[in-house]
């Protein structure tokens, strides 16, 4: 793969703010969700993060039959800003509950990856984060995708104003891209969990931080696109301790006790959608991505808990309140 010279990245840059400054809508596309097969998507309880996560987490990924051995896994969780006072990344103890699985399950390599689209000091953002206390040599094991080297890839049919991304080399060249997301709300996207976690994908390094080059192309079309990018992913939703209200950073602390796992992301957030008490047919990236006729709950094969047994309302804002319930 060529490797993206500092004057391509200057180039990607202005291309990213020109983009931003006279671009008014997204441009569509004659786009159709293609059929899904019915997926699995694993529901089960955790009430805290504590000791018994490891073997949690390890029973969920092993019920999805992921072929591991030999391959190279990159975990990418939510890792946005740090405020004691409330709940905003994926615990560090699912992160590393995580990589010890994959790990034990014969993975190659399993690396930790995240370019956080509001802080430069990646490294500082983590370890006020717990994760350098709770992750053994977390440092070896990172990547700080806001300064990896970029490739570009074109994006076949897109629906957002985007045709191509620098993307970085160590999300590309894996096996298996895992998405490791909190139960968030989410102020412009109304929700946020395993498919709009790959906006930390896309590097500031290129395209500057707050990466505004995604919401100018348009969110739900830039999630679709970005997550077309990655057909071989898997998930595991940290929804012990979520947020609701102004999510993904001003929001409140909310307990729901679950883990939500499974191969069929868009699956995985529409059930995350229903569980919130939020109707994923008003989420756009999700009907853009899969069609009103493919997110009804029979559409997803739930393993575990019942939907309707663990469900919790997750308060909204305007102009979500009333517009998106289930």
């Amino acid at each position: 793969m060529p490797v993206l010279t500092r004057r391509e990245m200057l180039a990607a840059s202005a291309a990213a703010l020109t983009l931003t400054r006279c671009s008014k809508s997204p441009q569509k596309s004659a786009y159709t969700p293609p059929r899904a097969p019915v997926a699995n998507v694993s529901i089960v309880k955790a009430p805290a993060y504590n000791m018994d996560v490891y073997d949690t987490v390890f029973r969920m990924v092993s019920d999805h039959n992921l072929n591991v051995r030999g391959k190279r896994v990159v975990l990418k969780p939510n890792l946005v800003e740090f405020d004691a006072n409330t709940v905003i990344n994926t615990h560090p103890m699912i992160v590393h509950a995580a990589y010890e699985a994959f790990r034990r399950l014969g993975a190659a390599s399993v690396r930790i990856a995240e370019g956080p689209g509001h802080r430069r000091g990646t490294l500082d953002l983590a370890d006020a984060a717990g994760y350098f206390g709770t992750i053994p040599k977390f440092e070896e094991s990172f990547t700080d995708l806001n300064l990896d080297e970029v490739a570009k890839r074109d994006i076949a049919t897109p629906v957002s104003g985007l045709k191509s991304l620098y993307l970085p080399h160590t999300v590309l060249d894996c096996d298996l891209l895992v998405s490791l997301p909190k139960l968030k709300t989410h102020h412009w996207a109304g929700a946020t969990l395993a498919m709009k976690n790959l906006f930390g994908l896309v590097p500031g390094g290129v395209y500057g931080w707050p990466k505004n080059v995604l919401h100018w192309a348009g969110i739900p079309e830039s999630i679709v696109d970005l997550h077309r990018l990655f057909p071989k992913q898997f998930t595991i939703v940290d929804g012990i301790i979520g947020m609701e209200g102004n999510g993904p950073i001003q929001g409140t602390a909310k307990h729901a006790g679950l883990l939500i796992a499974g191969s069929d992301v868009v699956a995985v957030d529409a059930t995350c959608c229903r569980i919130m008490g939020i109707n994923p047919v008003k989420i756009d990236y999700l009907r853009i991505a899969r069609g009103e006729d493919q997110l009804g709950e029979a559409a997803f094969h739930q393993v575990g808990e019942r939907i309707a047994d663990v469900r919790t309302n997750f308060e909204l804002v305007d102009p979500w309140k009333g517009m998106i319930r289930a």
